[in-house]
């Protein structure tokens, strides 16, 4: 969340690079979550519409988590309820009356981290800037506070 990050685009080799803002004794990272990538804000290419709602994911690691968790039947997870993922997903990725069409929409997720061209694009997978993003994530690297 705090490492300088560099995207390159293969096709045209343009490069763009990130990093963390410094505030005081602070640095200010990325805020993870939304349809864009938290570093260059950027429309994710893994997102469809599914449910009247914008499915999303990062890869296709991302996706197969997903698709573990909406498949389970009794839904369990390891990690601290403050940090997991699943504990914030949208309610209406749990709802169970919704799993068939969430695990289709993954499945089309899937489908599409395959696809490489501008053509195979979902229409869903445009900049919406739909989340606010009031400031990321805080590593404090000590001094005076």
């Amino acid at each position: 969340m705090f490492m300088p990050r560099r995207l390159v685009c293969a096709a045209c080799g343009a490069t763009h690079e990130w990093e963390a803002e410094v505030q005081g004794a602070a640095l200010m990272g990325a805020a993870m979550g939304g349809t864009e990538d938290p570093f260059f804000r950027q429309p994710l290419w893994l997102q469809i519409r599914c449910v009247g709602r914008i499915l999303w994911a990062y890869n296709e690691k991302h996706v197969d988590e997903l698709g573990a968790y909406a498949r389970a039947v009794l839904r369990e997870h390891l990690a601290s309820p403050t940090t997991a993922m699943f504990p914030r997903l949208p309610v209406w990725m749990k709802r169970a009356d919704n799993r068939p069409e969430v695990l289709a929409g993954l499945e089309r997720l899937r489908a599409l981290a395959a696809r490489s061209a501008p053509s195979d694009r979902s229409d869903a997978a445009h900049r919406r800037d739909d989340r606010p993003r009031l400031r990321g994530s805080t590593f404090f690297r000590g001094g005076p506070y």
